[in-house]
């Protein structure tokens, strides 16, 4: 006959042990998608704020986190799954598109498609014309002015005043004429003017912009933008499952709402964090990549602008590290951080909540950042 304490005692320990060993590490999984797999530790990265970010993320402290990856060296070192979650989830990562969509501008520069980020907008769209709010300056709106969110466009997605802001572009059919109607801003007293700004650029964050630097690539590649992703950039990666939207009239979306697998999202920041390489081919440019990950606007005090990739400078280890991300509504974030050899995926469906961004982000500079030894 057990013994009543002896036997509650022991469950108890070995409820125990089973709680422990769910927090052990585990190596990523080895598919057949073109990652290498490696330890964490014998790859410099400490696990034990990874179990430290797990049991927040069981007790709840976080919320509606879906995946987190990290990649030290070319080699996935660690892959977690919550919330229902798994490996073949196709993430709807919204504004972190964009990125996507600069990297897709800097294959149709690579292929002569489009000759530079210099190209003029509007000479792309004949059909569109004649405009609304007719200003010779709209002529002169380059490729460029909207990879770095400052052209002269009154587009501000952060305005609900704004004529530019995407909920109005969204309840229209034509997305590209409402954009390419849009006035010229002016800049009130209290508005820095370009020429005031850091990097001679004013920003504004305008999801329009993004859309229509997309459909400057499909109509210099003369096909749709998801068949252009899938062949100058996905291929190449081994991404084989992906979702692009388009407009009501077709047009892809270079704006958002693009779906991954966290395990491609990686790809993507080692290919940024590789200059464009991928198993040692060239992808996309260096020149592109050192272009596209180059500060060209200051967004807000604490975050430059490159080319629809964000800039964050987090004091680390005593020294402004750049961190440079793709980022989206909800909390979706691949950060990429070249001095610790670095890529880390953060996926969630906190959509629309005020603490989203800021939770992804402390789990990143908590967490992650800390489980990465610095650089070697």
């Amino acid at each position: 006959m057990h013994h009543p304490r002896r036997y509650l005692l022991a469950t108890l320990l070995a409820s125990c042990s089973l709680a422990l060993s769910a927090a052990e590490y585990r190596a990523p999984a080895a598919h057949d998608d073109g990652w290498p797999v490696a330890d964490a530790r014998l790859a410099q990265v400490d696990t034990a704020p990874l179990a430290a970010l797990e049991a927040k993320l069981a007790d709840g402290s976080y919320k509606n986190i879906t995946s987190v990856l990290i990649a030290r060296d070319g080699k996935l070192v660690y892959e977690h799954y919550f919330n229902g979650s798994d490996a073949d989830h196709l993430n709807d990562v919204r504004s972190a598109s964009k990125s996507v969509t600069a990297l897709l501008a800097g294959a149709a520069i690579d292929r002569g498609l489009i000759p530079s980020v210099q190209a003029k907008v509007y000479g792309y769209f004949p059909d569109k014309q004649p405009l609304q709010h007719a200003d010779p300056r709209k002529q002169a709106i380059t490729l460029e002015d909207l990879l770095s969110m400052s052209s002269l466009w009154e587009c501000n997605d952060e305005n609900e005043f704004s004529s530019g802001n995407e909920e109005r572009m969204y309840v229209t059919e034509d997305w590209l004429q409402f954009a390419l109607d849009l006035p010229i801003k002016g800049f009130a007293p209290w508005m820095a003017k370009p020429a005031d700004s850091p990097h001679g650029r004013a920003f504004a964050y305008c999801t329009a912009g993004a859309f229509v630097s997309g459909a400057v690539v499909e109509r210099a590649a003369h096909m749709p933008l998801s068949r252009f992703a899938a062949e100058a950039l996905e291929k190449p990666l081994g991404i084989e499952h992906v979702q692009w939207n388009a407009s009501p009239l077709g047009i892809g979306m270079g704006g958002g709402g693009t779906r991954y697998r966290s395990r491609d999202l990686a790809k993507l920041g080692q290919l940024a964090l590789d200059e464009g390489r991928w198993h040692g081919k060239q992808v996309i440019s260096a020149a592109w990549m050192h272009a596209m990950l180059s500060v060209h606007a200051q967004a807000r005090d604490d975050a430059d602008y490159g080319y629809l990739w964000w800039s964050f400078r987090k004091p680390i280890t005593g020294i402004d590290e750049p961190v440079w991300a793709m980022s989206g509504n909800g909390g979706n974030y691949v950060f990429v951080v070249p001095s610790r050899h670095l890529v880390a995926v953060v996926t969630s469906t906190a959509y629309n909540q005020r603490y989203a961004h800021p939770q992804s982000q402390e789990i990143f500079r908590d967490y992650l950042l800390k489980a990465a030894l610095p650089g070697h």
